[in-house]
């Protein structure tokens, strides 16, 4: 791998990693752009790593074994290679790799730097990589959160308080005690009679705002 990007100037290689312990302390450490994650580790799985890091980075998978590559594209991948890697292929990955890469940075830029952008999350046999920008909702249930986005609702072992303290505060709103929106989308907002708000969501999701909460979204949204 090291010698197929040695031929891309545009790329730099700062760090690499044997097994999944070593992978997670220099992902923290360098905050790479992009991951090439085998699927197969010494002492566990490229899964298995994805789903102990705080933020994930785009990652491109490599590996020997043509049965992962249906399992690699569901949990959203950038890329799928199969070892031999081949330069074309490489190329392709990369082109890939430089357009999430720009869109990820201006992300950034409009926002918390600080915030997570994107997490792995796994229900069962499904995974995915998901965006924050694509989380609609989140709801707590117990030391569980309940994350909607595209059409999924999975459950994660993460309480939504612990959740909230990564989230971009100019992107995400706390409803109530066991919800939070994402202000991008929020499609209406009406008052009740007690002055609560009662907001829905692009998704077709109605949140009732507490009475507190609501005086405090409603000068955020100059209402």
């Amino acid at each position: 791998m090291r010698r197929l990007l040695s031929a891309h100037p545009e790329v730099k290689i700062i760090g690499e990693a044997a097994n999944p312990e070593e992978a997670i302390r220099a992902i923290d450490k360098t905050s790479p752009d992009v991951l090439f994650l085998d699927v197969e580790m010494p002492g566990g799985s490229g899964f298995d790593l994805l789903e102990k890091l705080e933020d994930v980075p785009a990652v491109i998978f490599t590996t020997a074994y043509d049965e992962y590559a249906v399992r690699a594209f569901d949990v959203s991948a950038l890329d799928y290679l199969v070892k031999p890697i081949t330069a074309p292929r490489l190329a392709a990955a990369l082109g890939r790799a430089q357009k999430a890469s720009a869109a990820t940075r201006k992300e950034r830029s409009d926002t918390d730097a600080s915030a997570v952008h994107q997490i792995f999350v796994r229900d069962g046999d499904r995974c995915w990589i998901v965006r924050l920008t694509d989380i609609s909702l989140l709801e707590s249930e117990g030391n569980y959160t309940r994350l909607h986005f595209g059409g999924n609702a999975p459950l994660i072992f993460r309480s939504l308080t612990a959740i909230e303290q990564r989230l971009g505060p100019a992107r995400f709103f706390r409803a109530n005690r066991s919800q939070i929106v994402n202000l991008g989308w929020i499609e209406a907002a009406e008052n009740d009679i007690d002055g609560r708000l009662s907001i829905k969501l692009r998704s077709g999701k109605q949140v009732e705002i507490s009475r507190r909460q609501s005086r405090n979204l409603k000068q955020l949204l100059s209402l």
